[in-house]
């Protein structure tokens, strides 16, 4: 950077003031009072400290003199005034925000303006550099990295780790190899040199206090200025992707339950097991209060120990699968079985099923309608939580921070016993009031769905 001042010591004259990288405006002088050695040796001082240096430089200009041609400095008397050394301390939180990032899979990389000797120090203090393992291979200079081929490129791109005197266009020529190379590509900064990086990235994140050329490139402002803000921002959308599986997952099973219930009724001769208004209040409880229910979950701060996700990968995944088809057709099986039971025996409670006798009876009662109805529903109210802890790691039964999701299943259990046992309701959903005995053993037999997984979980631990 190059700028030209009228002088107040030297009457009518200007001066020529020029600093930048100290290697490179050392380079520029014709006039010093010191060898380049000490120089050097005061420059690595200063970079294993982990400190931004810039070199100044001056010119006193005559009539005539030319000192800038366009963008380049052609003043060929410069002298060599000094180093500047600046402390920029690593905040405390970036280590440990740095170390997750790096625990979930995501690769870190170091593209800055600084020498190559602070870059290494920077890095090495928040855990990015390790010097028995790490060789030259993981580090390069601007100048270097323009050297290279596209093919020489992306042979090395994703062993880098620091890219030191780097330029604005070598930032947005790594972010585009990165993403030649299939990665998913988040830049963080906060200069205008940064804005080509921030507009090629996937995602760009401009800093709270950055210029304005900057914010508007990026897609997200940290307003904090921490490094943490990232692992957090990846933690909430890693969270929210897993939400949406569980709520796929237990909408799934409980449409694969419900179709194939209605259809097989229906094969079978007798009317649908199922009323409009009771499947009205299934896709009620299945699509709105589900969603309601699994969306409020808290983020879980074990997803930052998960790999990166195939980003072309199908969002339901082989796990899901298995346990839509597994789960519904046990339930189909189960209900559909209650089902033929009631068509050809007289269930006046749950209790006949002990010693029940097969007939010709051939009708359903609205009482045994209502037993299918409350099962079904039942059931799937204590899949809820299943769903929920799918592929976490947790019980079913873990409810910290889960407010929402316990005021919704409160609202799923009373209305359903609202629906069967208050007269103004039963009309409308065509169903009668049960028994004291057959509410305790549909919800205690409806519970092993809840059991069985937390049995499974228990001994999958171990």
């Amino acid at each position: 950077m190059a700028t030209i001042v009228e002088s107040v010591a030297l009457k009518g004259r200007k001066v020529l003031y020029v600093k930048g990288a100290p290697e490179i405006v050392f380079g520029l002088c014709k006039e010093t009072s010191v060898s380049k050695e000490d120089v050097d040796k005061q420059l690595t001082e200063f970079q294993n400290r982990g400190m931004r240096t810039l070199g100044f430089a001056y010119q006193i200009l005559n009539d005539g003199d030319k000192a800038v041609d366009g963008n380049r400095i052609v003043a060929d008397r410069l002298c060599f005034i000094g180093v500047a050394a600046i402390a920029d301390p690593v905040r405390e939180d970036v280590p440990a925000a740095v170390k997750e990032c790096v625990d979930a899979g995501i690769s870190v990389k170091i593209v800055t303006g600084d020498t190559s000797g602070t870059a290494k120090e920077i890095a090495r203090q928040i855990g990015l550099w390790d010097d028995a393992k790490d060789t030259e291979r993981n580090i390069i200079t601007g100048p270097e990295f323009a050297a290279l081929s596209d093919a020489e490129l992306e042979e090395r791109i994703l062993d880098l780790k620091i890219i030191s005197r780097a330029r604005p266009m070598d930032k947005k020529r790594l972010v585009e190899t990165l993403q030649k190379k299939k990665q998913v590509v988040a830049v963080t900064g906060d200069g205008t040199n940064d804005a080509p990086a921030l507009r090629a990235a996937h995602v760009g994140l401009s800093m709270g206090d950055g210029t304005s050329v900057a914010k508007e490139a990026s897609d997200i402002t940290i307003i904090d200025n921490s490094f943490s803000s990232i692992g957090k921002a990846v933690m909430w959308g890693r969270s929210l992707y897993q939400n949406i599986q569980r709520f796929l997952l237990f909408q799934l099973t409980v449409n694969v339950t419900a179709c194939m219930l209605v259809l097989c009724g229906a094969f079978m001769g007798t009317e649908s097991p199922l009323t409009v208004t009771q499947m009205l209040w299934i896709n009620l409880i299945m699509d709105t209060f589900a969603a309601m229910a699994l969306a409020s979950l808290p983020p879980s701060e074990s997803v930052m120990k998960d790999k990166p996700r195939d980003r072309n990968a199908f969002i339901l995944n082989k796990p899901m699968l298995r346990e839509v088809i597994g789960v519904g057709c046990f339930f189909f099986l189960m209900l559909l079985g209650m089902l033929y039971i009631f068509q050809h025996a007289e269930v006046r409670q749950l209790t006949d099923l002990l010693i029940v006798q097969l007939g010709a009876k051939g009708h359903i009662s609205t009482y045994e309608l209502t037993l299918l109805f409350t099962v079904f529903v039942m059931t799937h109210f204590f899949y809820l939580f299943n769903a929920r802890a799918f592929e976490t790691g947790r019980s079913a039964l873990h409810f910290k921070g889960c407010n929402g999701l316990l005021t919704i299943v409160a609202i799923i259990l009373i209305g359903q016993i609202a629906m069967v046992e208050l007269p103004g309701l039963q009309q409308f959903f065509n169903v009668e009031g049960l028994k004291l005995t057959d509410w305790i053993i549909i919800i205690i037999g409806s519970s092993f769905v809840l059991w069985v997984r937390e049995a499974w979980h228990l001994l999958a631990k171990k």
